[in-house]
């Protein structure tokens, strides 16, 4: 399905990105798996056994390091074609009222969620609009539709503005043939900040989540996945600018 594509995956080390990674190089691709966590990505088998698969050592706040990095991988492949904004998270944040949220706390959240998605997709433009053709997907939230469930003003705020970065990007780019996707993810226990959160709701907050679910099932990050993969496909050709929440049906009990 996506034999011989260049892609590049933001947020690589765990969780959902990992599982993008993985189901990419199934599908065909060659993967750069992208992460500040460099350390997790080396302890990943499946990432340092396949030769289609490279892992970087990237801030995806440093536009610097970003550009370095994408003109190292169209100066081999002559080309990028899938990019996935992935990287984000709460950066170890708790929920606090809004009147005790420092200005550090809310930028650093704006930095990862949002900032890091605006330097790959600028990055990676004027190579996409070279070629005619490319996808990108960004991966916000279900927070980003409607709220948090952590609480975190700037999480929320983030990932709905990612929302919008992906209506403006898709406009903009689609005359280049160039896609511009979103993805709102319901809660997965991905990564130890969401498996923190799941312990910290106590049994009867779990099973409030659950029953909120029309699918009365929490997710698994290669559900995220499989629809990455539809919207970095040609499947997808004709669609852009679009939100799918994949969150078991949330939104139609809400």
């Amino acid at each position: 399905m996506l034999d011989n594509k260049i892609a590049v995956v933001t947020g690589a080390a765990h969780g959902i990105g990992k599982s993008i990674v993985v189901e990419m190089l199934k599908a065909g691709a060659i993967v750069y798996a992208c992460d500040i966590l460099f350390e997790r990505l080396k302890e990943e088998t499946i990432f340092i056994n396949s030769e289609h698969c490279h892992i970087e050592n990237i801030d995806v706040t440093d536009s610097l390091a970003v550009n370095t990095l994408v003109d190292e991988i169209i100066s081999r492949h002559g080309k990028i074609d899938i990019l996935v904004n992935n990287a984000g998270g709460v950066a170890g944040q708790t929920a606090k009222p809004i009147e005790k949220v420092s200005d550090a706390e809310w930028r650093n959240i704006f930095a990862i969620n949002l900032d890091g998605a605006f330097n790959f997709t600028r990055a990676v433009a004027s190579y996409m609009k070279e070629k005619e053709k490319g996808a990108i997907v960004n991966i916000s939230s279900g927070a980003g539709r409607s709220y948090s469930l952590t609480g975190i003003q700037a999480y929320a705020s983030a990932k709905a503005g990612l929302i919008g970065f992906t209506r403006q990007s898709a406009r903009e780019l689609g005359e280049y043939n160039i896609r511009v996707n979103c993805i709102a993810p319901g809660f997965i226990r991905s990564n130890p900040n969401s498996e923190k959160q799941w312990q910290a709701m106590g049994k009867e907050g779990q099973a409030r989540v659950i029953e909120s679910l029309a699918l009365r099932r929490l997710g698994e990050p290669e559900d995220i996945a499989y629809t990455t993969i539809f919207f970095a496909s040609d499947y997808a050709k004709w669609i852009t600018g679009q939100t799918i929440s994949v969150d078991g049906g949330h939104w139609m009990l809400g």
